[in-house]
């Protein structure tokens, strides 16, 4: 199995062997139109019959090339085909059904309908659009014209594209209360299609927010990530913003809206400023996870906000308090460890870059910050750099010339005193054999010394170095050691 048309001809053979008609239907359709996509990674079959049962077969014709996951509660099955190397098609089989979330459930109730009333349920009516697999299975390469000639459109997708517009199929209402999720595709669509959305759906968006709560959290997450994976993510923030979503999904971060003003001080709107960094992120780098540290970095800032005569507005320790507000953040959105220790870093260092070149950037400064990040340190200076968001030219100018600066003596520190994976060279072990000492906290405290000379320039990160000096400090440390800590 090697292409997409490979693909489709065999569900087209299972089709005329099974009698059953299968369409493709979903995103692969609309971006054909739209003329997206290149190689598809998924594909939506609908078909007029058991769609796990449509799926084994197809499994048997391939003999059993990939893997299939059924759905029973959904009548529906995911076959996870390699088409190369490092390559893999998704193909989903769904009988054509209609479902209905229930007032408080997470899980909607699934009746078999026609190939319309599955289409009616899809979530925008640029996605409820079908073509017949016929059309993709004759050629490698079907013409506009040929999709229209098969084309089941019965809610006017296929105009609605045109018009770069995002309506649902039915009342919107109806739409977002029966998948709320809906709510959040309908945004995130609108930042990655450059559509607009439909003033009727916007405004159920913004009735129906509180249904966003029934959906689990690893939905709500994906689609976040998605979001965040736009070209230009603040478009959908703000959408998000709007409709109030974002109080729903990300309150810490809605708390970032306003302004306040005393005695003529103001400071700036730091949601704002925080949708900016993330598109600054975004210019700089595809990372998901660093554009949402981007969007999360300043969420200590309402906690930590005061105002302070003869100096004005002052957020100190935010990077503190977001930090341990991303703990919980994290637990409720089922952020893995991972990422939720990834986040937490950069938040609570997020500073520490301009912080050190305001102090002066010395050699001893950047063995910490190197030592302190680790592997994170380019995606350190990456929200650095990112978070300078200020109008004025030449300041802007200044603090990007700074990180540039720094970026150069990080590299030159690296390279020359060795840093990658940074613990003393003289060890644990080696400490131990030489005075006589038990693992403890004493032995501890030597290697932290020899750590911080190292960092504080005192000696070179080298073995015979830091041994010497060990020899110089351990008397001062051995009259200190518990009892129990020396070997008899």
């Amino acid at each position: 199995m090697k292409a997409t048309h490979d693909v489709f001809k065999t569900i087209l053979k299972v089709s005329q062997d099974a009698d059953t008609p299968a369409y493709v239907v979903g995103g692969f359709v609309r971006d054909f139109f739209l003329e997206r996509r290149k190689e598809p990674t998924d594909i939506d079959i609908v078909v007029e019959a058991s769609g796990i049962a449509f799926a084994k077969q197809f499994d048997e014709v391939l003999k059993q090339e990939g893997s299939l996951v059924e759905f029973p509660d959904f009548d529906t099955a995911r076959y996870l085909l390699p088409v190369s190397e490092g390559q893999t098609i998704e193909v989903e089989f769904a009988g054509a059904r209609s479902e209905k979330y229930r007032e408080t459930s997470r899980k909607p109730a699934v009746v078999q309908a026609t190939l319309e009333q599955d289409l009616s349920r899809r979530d925008f009516t640029i996605n409820a659009m079908a073509v017949p697999v016929t059309v993709f299975a004759k050629t490698k390469a079907p013409t506009k014209s040929a999709l229209l000639q098969g084309l089941t459109d019965p809610f006017d997708g296929r105009a609605d594209l045109q018009e770069k517009i995002m309506r649902t199929p039915l009342d919107p209402d109806v739409t977002f209360s029966d998948d709320p999720l809906r709510m959040l595709r309908a945004i995130r669509f609108a930042a990655e299609l450059g559509f607009t959305i439909d003033p009727k759906a916007l405004e159920a968006i913004h009735r129906n927010r509180e249904r966003l709560k029934i959906i689990s959290a690893e939905r709500v997450q994906e689609e976040l990530f998605k979001l965040l994976a736009t070209a230009t993510p603040s478009i959908g923030l703000i959408l998000l913003f709007q409709t109030h979503l974002l109080d729903i999904i990300l309150p810490e971060v809605a708390n970032l809206d306003g302004v306040e003003e005393v005695y003529g001080h103001q400071h700036k709107n730091n949601l704002v400023h925080s949708f900016k960094v993330v598109d600054n992120v975004a210019e700089q780098s595809d990372k998901a996870w660093l554009r949402l540290a981007g969007l999360l970095h300043d969420i200590g800032k309402p906690g930590t906000k005061k105002f302070v005569p003869k100096t004005g507005w002052t957020f100190h320790g935010h990077e503190h308090l977001g930090k341990k507000l991303v703990f919980a953040l994290a637990r409720r959105l089922k952020f893995s460890k991972d990422l939720t220790d990834y986040l937490a870093k950069l938040i609570r260092w997020h500073l520490q870059p301009i912080s050190l070149m305001d102090e002066g950037i010395t050699d001893s400064a950047v063995r910490r910050l190197i030592v302190t990040m680790g592997d994170l340190i380019q995606d350190l200076l990456i929200l650095g750099r990112s978070d300078i968001t200020t109008g004025n030219p030449n300041k802007k100018e200044r603090r990007l010339k700074n990180y540039d600066q720094l970026k150069i003596k990080i590299a030159e520190v690296l390279e020359r005193d060795k840093l990658a994976a940074f613990q003393s060279p003289f060890r644990g072990d080696e400490i131990m054999a030489a005075v006589g000492l038990k693992p403890g906290p004493t032995v501890g405290k030597i290697k932290t010394a020899i750590e911080e000379a190292i960092l504080d320039g005192i000696i070179p990160n080298e073995h015979d170095a830091a041994q010497a000096y060990f020899e110089k400090i351990k008397d001062t440390y051995l009259k200190n050691a518990e009892p129990w800590e020396l070997q008899t």
